[in-house]
């Protein structure tokens, strides 16, 4: 990118790999410049937890505080009601008020970790679209926000383009999320001052979309900024590991699992992750990236470590730490390895150790258990499970087992 932006957000944001694309750099860089900026990214509350997926933008929302300006987190408590079609293959199932309210709080947890809420001026501040969107006069909007949008050009988006290239169904009910989404950006720059709305690039039509209505109907000048769709080297999405979700939330998944999913990370992004999940300086992380061999892998631990230490704090990225020590180097058990309980009246006829690996999370399915076992990357208590018709009864369980999935993935076994 050929722009040199002089304000201090937009610099981290360069620097540090969080640019895809924005509706006028200049513009937005004058603004930074000139005081506190208002900006909110939007997540609807389709779940308990956030997981690593969202972190990137969470991360941009704290480099915003930590440069002086105002993140605002907009839990989608009305647009959820409605669930986001973007580049989805069929809709949504619908939540009920009672367990999108349980999900809210449960994000909540997420971001009281990086930002600071408060009544400052630079305070972070949390708002619900529910708030506006519950009690909207269905024929007011249609009148006074509605003419504002083109079918035609909400039908060229890319994410609901390709659900209809593919002839997939998209439902109106979807089709009005992007009104009501745009919709959102008008009622937070009326009410709170809000200047600039950010988001992944899959968000750049539904963002665009509420600058518009907004310079429409209050000839207001506001921002749009995106970041890059974040990908593994290896091409795999960002947020998914192989026994799962890596969720931000501790009691969905637990500070060592979470420490263990960034110590794996691939050698080619230790230093591009670095960036974007630490606050450590960019030439550091650039030293450490371009590191080789077994140096590496101190880098990764690093990486571990602070990327656990923002979220669960840093006494439990050491003790994630110790475990993994004790686990990889002394071959111990380490007490602090995800357990997993199975109940006495389970064992009565043998628990299956195909089960057993699906049930601890170290496979997605019975067919991958029975792959980890046939290429020898199963181990119960470090002795490579050969059978994957072997059964558990009560007796094994006297003192709890470990089972190991591949090097890296363990989970305790035990009666509970």
């Amino acid at each position: 990118m050929a722009y040199q932006p002089r304000s201090e957000f937009l610099k981290v944001m360069f620097e540090r790999g969080f640019v895809a694309d924005c509706t006028d750099y200049q513009a937005l860089d004058d603004a930074l410049l000139r005081g506190v900026v208002p900006a909110y990214i939007g997540y609807d509350a389709t779940a308990a937890s956030l997981h690593v997926g969202h972190l990137m933008n969470i991360m941009v929302l704290r480099w915003l505080q930590k440069t002086g300006h105002k993140p605002i987190t907009l839990m989608g408590g009305g647009t959820t009601k409605v669930g986001d079609p973007s580049f989805r293959s069929e809709e949504r199932p619908l939540l009920t008020s009672e367990r999108i309210a349980e999900n809210i709080a449960g994000l909540r947890k997420v971001f009281a970790r990086y930002l600071s809420y408060g009544e400052g001026a630079t305070d972070a501040v949390m708002l619900d679209n529910a708030e506006w969107l519950d009690h909207l006069n269905y024929l007011e909007f249609l009148r006074d926000i509605g003419r504002h949008f083109s079918v035609n050009r909400m039908l060229s988006f890319e994410s609901v383009k390709s659900r209809l290239d593919r002839e997939q169904s998209l439902s109106f009910l979807e089709f009005n999320y992007m009104i009501l989404q745009a919709y959102d950006f008008l009622e937070i720059h009326r009410r709170y001052g809000c200047l600039l709305q950010m988001g992944g690039s899959d968000q750049w039509g539904n963002i665009v979309n509420g600058i518009d209505l907004t310079r429409r109907v209050m000839d207001g000048q506001i921002f749009g900024l995106t970041t890059p769709l974040l990908t593994t080297s290896d091409g795999r999405k960002m947020g998914k590991s192989a026994s799962g979700a890596v969720w931000l939330n501790g009691d969905m998944l637990s500070a060592y699992e979470f420490w263990q999913f960034w110590r794996n990370t691939s050698d080619a992004d230790v230093g591009r992750f670095l960036k974007i999940f630490t606050e450590l300086p960019v030439a550091e992380c650039d030293r450490l990236g371009a590191l080789q061999g077994s140096e590496i892998n101190e880098a990764k631990i690093l990486l571990a470590n602070l990327a656990t230490a923002l979220l669960h704090g840093e006494e439990a990225a050491q003790a994630a730490e110790a475990t993994a020590r004790e686990v990889f180097e002394k071959g111990g058990i380490g007490e602090d390895l995800p357990r997993i309980l199975i109940a006495p009246e389970e064992l009565a006829d043998g628990f299956g150790i195909v089960q057993l690996f699906v049930r601890a999370g170290l496979a997605a399915s019975g067919k991958d258990a029975k792959r980890l076992i046939a290429e020898g990357g199963a181990r119960m208590n470090d002795e490579i499970v050969t059978d994957a018709g072997l059964r558990i009864g009560a007796g094994d369980l006297a003192d709890p087992v470990k089972l190991t999935a591949g090097k890296k993935r363990h989970a305790l076994v035990e009666i509970g």
